[in-house]
């Protein structure tokens, strides 16, 4: 009897033992679960921007949409005129520089976004052909790395809404970036391409490049 009794007991403590370690498990896993559950997840990593980030000009001039810039003649005596307005990051055509065999798209605004995918329109300009400074641009580690190669009389064509229009490279120079006059108006229809120089400078440079460039063709779609 005594015997018995004692195996019985000593089961029934090994039992006991044995029910209290899994509940011991049971909450702690069930702890770590809804403690990780709960834990925020991690931190998002700041995107990578171009280290030379400084194609946009760096002055305003005016409060004037691009958009609602009185339409001109052109050298050919037809009038340009858009009917669409563009917003921040809208596409709004293409760029093409046949000496080079380049084609880009162009995006409204020199925002960072929008010249990590083409060529960036700067807002304080005018539309492409029509009558002042029209002023697109680019990373020169991108889309345009490879400008300083123009020379005069070369063309760059650039499609938009109203059609296409043909631009003859006048002559580019070196001008520092706070130069305002590099966005300043004019009295014809005139691109003006920007991006930071040196070229091949691995830190944000104090100068940029200008290619200038005439309108003397526009062919505008019926």
């Amino acid at each position: 009897m005594d015997t018995r009794a004692g195996m019985r007991a000593r089961r029934m403590a090994a039992l006991t033992w044995f029910a209290g370690i899994s509940l011991l498990v049971g909450a702690a896993i069930s702890g770590y679960a809804l403690f990780g559950i709960r834990q925020p997840l991690p931190e998002q990593a700041e995107p990578v921007t171009n280290p030379v980030s400084c194609a946009g000009p760096t002055r305003e001039v005016g409060d004037t949409p691009a958009s609602e810039q009185q339409a001109a003649p052109t050298i050919s005596s037809e009038v340009v005129s858009y009917t669409k307005s563009y917003a921040i990051g809208d596409e709004l055509g293409t760029i093409t520089i046949p000496v080079l065999g380049l084609s880009w798209p162009i995006f409204q605004g020199t925002g960072e976004e929008q010249l990590a995918l083409g060529v960036g329109h700067y807002v304080g300009s005018v539309l492409p052909g029509l009558q002042d400074n029209t002023i697109l641009s680019g990373h020169r580690t991108s889309v345009f790395n490879r400008i300083g190669e123009l020379e005069v009389n070369d063309l760059i064509l650039i499609q938009t809404e109203p059609g296409i229009f043909t631009y003859q490279v006048r002559g580019s120079r070196v001008v520092d970036r706070d130069d305002q006059t590099v966005i300043g108006p004019t009295p014809t229809a005139v691109l003006t391409l920007t991006t930071c120089y040196p070229f091949n400078s691995l830190t944000r440079t104090t100068q940029a490049f200008l290619v200038e460039a005439d309108l003397i063709r526009t062919v505008l779609v019926e």
